[in-house]
């Protein structure tokens, strides 16, 4: 049984179907397929029947969990911590230091997460011992199959000689599963069509002539005002062009694609989560996997080529029985076959104010995990030292080597002139703006 601690540390009343489902299927001992779109709570789906597995006696690393991207195993390793269970969790991925992991898998985590090509190199280096992993969770193995991670995957999974279940997440439905997965007759919870797991979206299409395109996004940016949204781009050139427009106008924003550094990359969600910057042009990096909350608005500057992927970028919105807008600016010659004749037409009739900067600005501190840094130790710091009242403190994400807090910006000059020269557990850190 999931103890009531877990929901209460999740800050839910109660679990949604689709993973009241998964417990049932996962109790039975049966390998679980489980098919979910975008947002639907697939993570708690699985992590809530591998928390049921797992044995406060047993040692060594008990569940592996692949995932296709660092950020998506960034974020099951934040929510699993999340739920306060008392296990050890290591996440290993391509970009992070080898060594702060080989120091992590020294004492074997119960739970061990990661990308298929770190996983693969830890398993040929014989960094930790597979022999105790009985439970396997291969999360959005669509995606992990589209970036090309088979062999990779079906190495891994060759050499896990002890699994008794297996868990299979997907936001498509796969023709066939590969054998390599080694799935025996799975139960299979498809939530793909289902009313209440489907998001609520409202679509709503904004005309723009092609050569107009980026100056109606910014009239529409305006419209939308003071609100969290993601601009969903097909071309890493397209953000950064997009981007150099929202610097041009002093708006504040943030970038993700795959061409960013690793940390760029993590800091530009961090800041986005924390309610630091509003505004996030992205590629379909950032459409499946992240936990972006309460995301009202999604705006398609260029459509994706298939139902698929627009489907998964508009999972960003509406999510967990929420609702949210999908807007699609289209020049007069584009056409696809996904959409619907009846999709609402809305006139931009400007000018509109300039959006305001967030409210919140985003705190950095040199300090981490390994420092034996938590919550608690900062904000201390910021209410005894930095004379912060406590709403004045927002979203903490402490990371292995740093932290982050989001404070009032209307503070953050006074506060890192306060800090300038205290320590954090006898160490001496720099506290500062984050960009």
């Amino acid at each position: 049984m999931i103890p009531q601690s877990v929901l209460d540390n999740l800050k839910i009343a109660s679990f949604n179907q689709i993973q009241e489902q998964a417990i049932v299927a996962s109790q039975k001992g049966s390998d679980v397929v489980i098919l979910a779109p975008t947002g639907s709570g697939k993570t708690l789906a699985f992590l809530l029947p591998v928390l049921n597995r797992l044995n406060k006696e047993a040692k060594g690393i008990q569940c592996l969990i692949l995932v296709p991207s660092r950020e998506l195993a960034l974020q099951i390793e934040l929510v699993f911590r999340q739920m306060a269970s008392g296990f050890k969790i290591t996440c290993c991925y391509g970009g992070h230091e080898v060594k702060t992991e080989l120091n992590s898998l020294k004492e074997a985590p119960a739970v061990l997460i990661g990308t298929p090509g770190r996983i693969a190199f830890h398993l040929d280096a014989q960094h930790f011992d597979e022999s105790t992993i009985t439970t396997l969770v291969l999360d959005e193995f669509d995606k992990a199959l589209e970036f090309g991670f088979q062999a990779d995957m079906g190495y891994i999974i060759g050499a896990l000689r002890s699994l008794t279940q297996r868990i299979l997440t997907s936001a498509t439905n796969m023709e066939e599963i590969p054998d390599f997965t080694g799935l025996q007759n799975p139960v299979t919870l498809n939530f793909l069509t289902h009313s209440e797991i489907v998001p609520a979206v409202t679509l709503k299409k904004v005309a723009s002539k092609a050569e107009d395109k980026l100056e109606t996004l910014f009239e529409l940016i305006c419209s939308i005002g003071n609100e969290a949204m993601l601009v969903f781009c097909n071309h890493r050139e397209t953000v950064d062009r997009i981007s150099d427009l929202l610097i041009e106008k002093d708006l504040i924003h943030d970038i993700f694609h795959g061409g960013m550094e690793q940390d760029e990359r993590e800091r530009a969600l961090l800041k986005f989560r924390n309610g630091s910057n509003l505004i996030l042009i992205t590629t379909d990096l950032a459409a499946r996997g992240l936990d972006i909350p309460e995301v009202a608005h999604i705006i398609h500057y260029q459509l994706p080529h298939t139902e698929d992927a627009f489907v998964h970028r508009n999972g960003r919105t509406a999510r967990m029985n929420a609702k949210g807008t999908a807007y699609l600016i289209l020049a007069p010659d584009e056409q696809y076959p996904f959409l619907s004749a009846e999709i609402e037409t809305i006139d931009l009739k400007g000018p509109y104010p300039m959006p305001q900067d967030s409210a919140w600005q985003t705190l950095y501190i040199s300090a981490g995990k390994k420092d034996k840094v938590n919550k608690v130790d900062i904000v201390g710091l910021l209410l005894k030292k930095g004379g912060l009242q406590k709403e004045e403190v927002g979203l903490i994400e402490v990371k292995d080597q740093a932290a982050y807090v989001a404070i009032k910006r209307t503070q953050m000059a006074k506060v890192v002139k306060k800090l300038a020269n205290e320590k954090i557990k006898n160490k001496k850190v720099k506290i500062e703006a984050a960009f």
